[in-house]
C-alpha cells in the first residue's frame, strides 16, 4: 500500500475512533519511512493526555489486530499538534481566536498581532505597533488563501 493509501486508510479509522467525541478532529497524520506514524488530534476546548494515551492504546491495538504492518513493524505516536506546530485547519483558526499568532504569506512577509475572527475565506489579524501611548492598533484582512503558515507564540 502506497504511502497516500495508507494515510487513507488510517485517517478512517482514526476518525471512527474518535467520532463520539465531537469537539474531538484529526488534525495530520503524518508516515515516516520507519513506519513510524504521527497521528494528531486537537479539541475545540484542547484534547486531554488521558485521552490521547487512551486513545493511542485503542488505536494501536487495532492495527495489531488488523496486522496491517507485517510482524508488527510500526511505532505510533499519538499527540495533540505542539506550538510548533503551525495551524492547518479552519478549526484551529477558530479555536485560537483571541491568541497572539505569526502569519507567514506566502510572499515570505510576517505579520504578527493577535487573530480576532475567521470567516470561511479570510482571517483578521489586530497588529499593534509602538508602545504604551504611541502604540498604534490596526486590523489587517488575510485572506487564507495566501497563508504559507500560521503559528499560535507564546508571549511571557
Amino acid at each position: 500500500m502506497d504511502n497516500s493509501a495508507l494515510i487513507r486508510t488510517l485517517t478512517e479509522k482514526v476518525n471512527r475512533l474518535i467520532e463520539a467525541e465531537n469537539d474531538l478532529f484529526l488534525v495530520e497524520i503524518r508516515i515516516k519511512p520507519t513506519n513510524n506514524i504521527k497521528v494528531y488530534i486537537d479539541g475545540d476546548q484542547g484534547v486531554s493526555v488521558d485521552k490521547l494515551v487512551a486513545y493511542n492504546r485503542k488505536f494501536y491495538r487495532q492495527l495489531e489486530e488488523e496486522a496491517m504492518f507485517p510482524d508488527g513493524d510500526f511505532s505510533l505516536e499519538l499527540s495533540s499538534p505542539g506550538l510548533d506546530e503551525p495551524l492547518k485547519l479552519h478549526r484551529q483558526y477558530v479555536k485560537n481566536v483571541g491568541r497572539p499568532v505569526e502569519v507567514v504569506l506566502e510572499d515570505g512577509i510576517k505579520e504578527e498581532g493577535v487573530l480576532k475572527a475567521v470567516r470561511e475565506t479570510e482571517l483578521d489579524l489586530e497588529i499593534t505597533k509602538g508602545k504604551g501611548k504611541k502604540a498604534v492598533v490596526s486590523l489587517l484582512t488575510i485572506p487564507l488563501i495566501t497563508i504559507k503558515t500560521t503559528k499560535v507564540q507564546i508571549k511571557f
